[in-house]
């Protein structure tokens, strides 16, 4: 028998124990993951912290091509915290489908959803939404090579496979649908989000699915197989999620940084950061594109590299602009004279001191060259990404046109150091009223835009089948991924 004491003793030894083993096993998470779990005491005990749920996909949070976080959803978080002044800790967690975005809000170890998250009424009563940020309409989506007879309304998809995320906006719309049309199925799969299921209709795995069309226009750069047939109901509203009744000062917050960036043009721009362009080119150029990047391409990644070991600008950015100007085609030549791969004028030729434009070897450092000069040309308060957009427009109409429209773009209450309000301002200096006053005059100024923002989606589809040139890692002129 123990004494009293000495059984006390054993108690708290055997406590200890216990407790020392229940410490070893909450280590720290394998580092290659890229979810972070807080516990709720961390949230509450930090209040310097704010922590966002979200999922991994190209309209919210992701790690670009330049191997940095990026993302709309990013983005505003960072706005966000800029906005509170106060240099609030941001923190990620990424969950695997918007189920989990939901849970991990209702089990209060998130402040914000940030995560492409639909306003639903099943969803209103789960959990708290900001001001809606932006609208939505769901499309039907196919594959044109597999699927020859595609499904023309809602009827016609009655005995077909359609696939959709589990507990998504897509669900409630087809529960609803399903008590007029009763015989219609589907399959609402676990643990993944619409980019996931898309993959999969454009490999052939998967006969439809019900996708956000911003989504769609995005992956329809990378998949030009993957077409719409039909809309799917009406338009929808997006928003920031937060727990039911938790941190209420917080969803203020948030509900003003919103109106805030809605009025002074913030919102606006970010949008077009990454879905301006995505509409821009047609399913056979995106097809062209492809095969061209295997029979073309291959022989002039050399030079495109060393263009950037001499200017900073990522390669594949180069290789987009050389793409559009020439279809890389180095004895490509213009009506009007301008030639070779990077289609150089005889002006700039001599300027950059070109003596053969035919030559791969000197055009695409001399067309990397000008475009570096036409950079540092843009006025530096204008920021990157948009100061490169401003930069390749001027590469193809000229700066005077371009500083003609951010004087424009100012005059009309716009930004002059935004792209997408100085896109604005050059649609409109082939108008009498506008290029009557414009130091430059008149100005044929859509092809700039629809140059630039072939460009950004050539890069775009680049950056996601092409690896990034090691120097880039000191490159003072990166461009975003999109």
């Amino acid at each position: 028998m123990f004494s009293p004491s000495t059984y006390i003793k054993r108690i708290f030894m055997l406590a200890l124990l216990l407790l020392i083993v229940a410490c070893s096993c909450s280590c720290g998470e394998d580092p290659a993951s890229n979810k972070e779990t807080p516990t709720t005491d961390v949230i509450k005990r930090d209040p310097n912290v704010i922590t966002f749920v979200t999922i991994n996909s190209p309209n919210t949070y992701y790690i670009n091509s330049d191997r940095e976080f990026s993302g709309l959803e990013y983005d505003l978080a960072k706005a966000f915290s800029k906005f509170l002044g106060n240099h609030k800790k941001l923190e990620f967690i990424t969950v695997d489908s918007i189920q989990e975005v939901v849970e991990t809000l209702v089990n209060n170890k998130a402040d914000i959803a940030a995560a492409d998250l639909t306003i639903t009424e099943s969803r209103k009563a789960l959990i708290d939404f900001s001001v809606p940020y932006q609208s939505i309409h769901q499309q039907v989506i196919y594959n044109k090579v597999i699927t020859k007879k595609p499904a023309k309304n809602v009827s016609s998809l009655i005995g077909k496979e359609i696939v959709v995320p589990a507990s998504s906006s897509f669900v409630e719309r087809l529960k609803t649908l399903q008590r007029k049309q009763k015989k219609i199925k589907w399959i609402a799969r676990d643990g993944v989000h619409s980019e996931n299921i898309l993959d999969d209709v454009a490999e052939g795995k998967v006969e439809y699915t019900i996708a956000d069309n911003h989504l769609v226009s995005m992956l329809k750069n990378f998949h030009p197989n993957l077409r719409v047939a039909f809309p799917f109901g009406k338009s929808e509203k997006i928003a920031w999620g937060f727990g039911k009744g938790h941190k209420p000062d917080l969803l203020l917050e948030a509900n003003a940084f919103f109106t805030k960036i809605k009025s002074d043009g913030t919102l606006r721009n970010l949008i077009d950061r990454y879905h301006g362009n995505s509409k821009r080119l047609k399913p056979i150029d995106i097809n062209t594109f492809l095969k061209r990047r295997h029979t073309r391409l291959p022989q002039y990644i050399k030079l495109f590299k060393e263009a950037q070991e001499i200017t900073g600008l990522d390669w594949r950015l180069l290789a987009a602009l050389s793409y559009q100007e020439s279809h890389w085609d180095t004895f490509n030549t213009s009506p009007t004279n301008v030639r070779g791969l990077m289609m150089l004028t005889e002006a700039t030729s001599d300027r950059m001191s070109v003596t053969n434009r035919l030559d791969p070897k000197q055009s695409i450092p001399a067309g990397a060259k000008y475009v570096n000069l036409m950079i540092n040309t843009i006025p530096e308060k204008v920021p990157f990404p948009d100061r490169t957009y401003m930069a390749l427009a001027s590469y193809n109409v000229g700066y005077a046109h371009v500083e003609d429209a951010r004087v424009l773009a100012q005059r009309l209450g716009l930004s002059p150091n935004s792209w997408v309000d100085v896109k604005k301002a050059l649609l409109k200096l082939n108008k009498p009223q506008y290029y009557n006053k414009a130091k430059y005059g008149y100005c044929r100024c859509a092809q700039p835009i629809i140059y630039v923002e072939s460009i950004r989606s050539y890069f775009n589809i680049l950056s996601r089948f092409e690896q990034p040139h090691d120097s880039l890692d000191n490159n003072p002129y990166k461009i975003a991924s999109n």
